[in-house]
């Protein structure tokens, strides 16, 4: 069994050490994701079956019209292949860890750990990120290449813009699900504001249709909250169909949405741990 290494003895963690803890539970995290090849295959071989239906229902969106809201059927095609290579990485149908590592008391051995809680399951989550979207993501990709072919970013700089954006989301989306989940502080039974909100999350990225084929006015509500800096974002910059000076805008929007969530975990975690009870104490 591999283990994380202890910090050295003697009082302070040196510097070093800060830095070595994270990517560790990152490789770590990484490689949990390898334990299980065949469900990932399984799961591989689902979202394709999926993901060919999607398309299916796009395409017949179209009919014979060029272009819908900006997008146009390759693009439809690409952004299919982007939602269905994120679904696990992203973990957009919902993330039940750290509730279960709340109520189940365990959460009081992660207090032990010398790096913050936060910090912690942050780096945790980037591997288990990383690892699916090898296993499953980029074999997507590939599957969609292969039989449509996919509209790709055209530069370097579209290139780092796009990268930035599926680091920026996933950040988002994992303090968006970490704060979720921290409502198993106040709750026994704290499942059930999970489902809502990965059903809102759903809706509110872009998972289940593009945005830009909203209406105006929903788009605008959706603007006003953190659910398309978690995806759609990604898909638009990635498609073109967000460019030049609004592409560093979009990506500003996202950073600020990062922080925003970053801080409020930070306050939720602080107050949830003042009220932690575990075998009665």
């Amino acid at each position: 069994m591999t283990t994380i290494p202890a910090p050295p003895t003697g009082g302070h963690v040196s510097g070093l050490s800060r830095l070595a803890l994270p990517w560790a539970v990152i490789r770590l995290g990484f490689r949990r994701q390898f334990a299980y090849p065949q469900a990932a295959l399984w799961g591989l071989i689902t979202n394709s079956f999926f993901g060919l239906l999607r398309v299916a229902v796009l395409l017949a969106l179209f009919g014979t019209r060029p272009q819908v809201a900006g997008y146009t059927p390759q693009d439809a095609i690409t952004y299919t292949g982007l939602t269905q290579a994120f679904i696990m990485a992203f973990s957009l149908f919902g993330w039940f860890d750290f509730m279960r590592v709340i109520h189940r008391g365990e959460v009081t051995a992660d207090l032990l750990r010398p790096a913050s809680l936060l910090g912690f399951w942050a780096a945790q989550d980037a591997g288990r990120a990383l690892g699916q979207l090898v296993l499953r993501g980029l074999p997507m990709l590939l599957i969609f290449q292969v039989i449509w072919g996919l509209n790709w970013p055209p530069g370097p700089l579209a290139w780092a813009q796009v990268t930035l954006s599926v680091l920026l989301a996933w950040a988002c989306g994992f303090l968006f699900r970490l704060l979720v989940n921290c409502a198993a502080f106040w709750s026994p039974d704290a499942v059930g504001f999970g489902r809502f909100a990965w059903a809102v999350l759903g809706l509110g990225c872009g998972f289940l249709m593009p945005l830009a084929f909203f209406p105006e006015w929903f788009r605008a509500l959706l603007a006003w909250t953190p659910f398309p800096a978690m995806l759609n974002t990604v898909v638009e910059l990635w498609v073109g169909v967000t460019t030049g000076g609004a592409a560093w805008a979009a990506l500003g929007t996202q950073l600020g949405w990062t922080l925003a969530l970053l801080l409020a975990c930070r306050v939720t975690l602080r107050a949830g741990l003042r009220r932690l009870e575990v075998a009665g104490g």
